[in-house]
């Protein structure tokens, strides 16, 4: 939300209603949920091309001579060891070891960093940073209103852009970012994207984002390339086994609660917020296994929500945190954290339990899709 309360507009949101988006609040931003069929947008990421307005993220930049160890002593991973021009998914974590947010750090120089919050969490990681940047020569800057952010996912997505940039994407790995112009435009071309497809996120002036998306939108026209809404979004990354902030992850649990305790990296100089919790949460983890992130397959045609117990013989066994129906499954599938004792696939007798009625689901590993490379 803006300081008086209204709902935040990105550069692109005159032209979501000229296409007839159904608008949603997401985060405080009024963004477009679909444009047409949720199924078909899905469909169109999977098999030739989708572009999404994600303006609502949280760019940060974090410059200066200590810019690496203010971040390998904010956040979990290591930050210090990325090489320019790559990214690194990670988590900023409390004290405690709770989870503040999942993140993707670019380094785009020397000493220049730009950390990419979820919307809904921007404002608390950018005081997070700026209070844990005392005693460093580093300034943490909000650039939040200084980007508009484009993606183009889907099989199609390389060919496409490379119809309108002369920047080298064959060489461009994944989590790796570059800059360059597209359709005349200047923009940082990163190789990333939350849909589990081939893709790229293109981060912007906002003055130049309706040029771009119109750019985009015609060098798609032949390769099926359609708008794409935040509901499509939400179904690609749970097929493909991405957490959600609010839903996989929160400040309760530590990223080893999550599955995730890899982006910890204890083996990185000096200490770090969160380390001594998350020793000890490793600890926990290890001699006493948490709940476990599954994938849950419907039998019937009903689909889990949020909140939901996992149920086995009775009782509860889990959480579904995230559920919906999957268009390329042709199923309703979730993920749930559930008991160790039930997370192994095809453990027998797991349902779920919606209003009351205990409903079968096949208990799978993650993710539940995975693109042919």
């Amino acid at each position: 939300m803006s300081s008086t309360g209204e709902l935040r507009h990105t550069a692109l949101d005159a032209l979501h209603r000229s296409l007839g988006a159904t608008m949603t609040d997401f985060a405080g931003w009024d963004m477009p949920l679909r444009y047409g069929s949720e199924r078909d947008e899905h469909n169109a990421v999977r098999t030739k091309a989708g572009l999404f307005d994600l303006s609502h993220m949280g760019e940060i930049t974090v410059t200066g001579p200590q810019a690496a160890a203010l971040l390998d002593y904010a956040l979990v991973g290591n930050i210090g060891g990325v090489k320019p021009g790559r990214a690194r998914y990670t988590m900023i974590c409390r004290a405690d070891g709770g989870i503040l947010d999942d993140l993707i750090v670019y380094r785009l120089g020397e000493t220049e960093f730009m950390v990419v919050a979820n919307a809904s969490n921007a404002q608390v990681v950018l005081d997070a940073l700026a209070e844990r940047s005392a005693g460093f020569d580093a300034e943490v800057r909000d650039d939040r209103d200084a980007y508009a952010l484009i993606a183009v996912q889907g099989p199609e997505s390389p060919g496409i852009l490379k119809s309108l940039t002369d920047a080298d994407l064959d060489g461009l790995k994944y989590y790796a970012g570059l800059p360059g112009t597209v359709a005349g435009v200047p923009a940082l071309i990163a190789r990333t994207g939350y849909t589990g497809e081939d893709g790229f996120e293109l981060f912007v002036k906002p003055e130049h984002a309706v040029e771009l998306w119109q750019a985009l939108t015609k060098a798609g026209e032949g390769a099926g390339l359609v708008p794409c809404g935040l509901s499509c979004r939400d179904t690609l990354r749970l097929e493909a086994g991405m957490p959600l902030y609010g839903h996989e992850l929160s400040t309760s649990l530590t990223p080893f609660d999550a599955g995730l305790g890899r982006v910890v990296k204890f083996e990185k100089e000096g200490d770090f917020v969160g380390r001594e919790a998350l020793v000890e949460a490793a600890a926990r983890a290890e001699q006493n296994p948490p709940r476990v992130l599954v994938g849950l397959v419907a039998e019937g045609r009903r689909v889990p929500r949020a909140g939901y117990a996992v149920v086995a013989g009775g009782e509860a066994v889990g959480e579904v945190t995230s559920g919906a129906p999957s268009p390329t499954l042709g199923k309703p599938i979730a993920m749930a954290y559930v008991d160790a004792a039930h997370a192994a696939p095809g453990t027998p007798g797991v349902g779920v339990d919606i209003r009351g009625s205990h409903e079968p689901y096949e208990v799978v590993a993650l993710p539940f899709y995975k693109r042919q490379k």
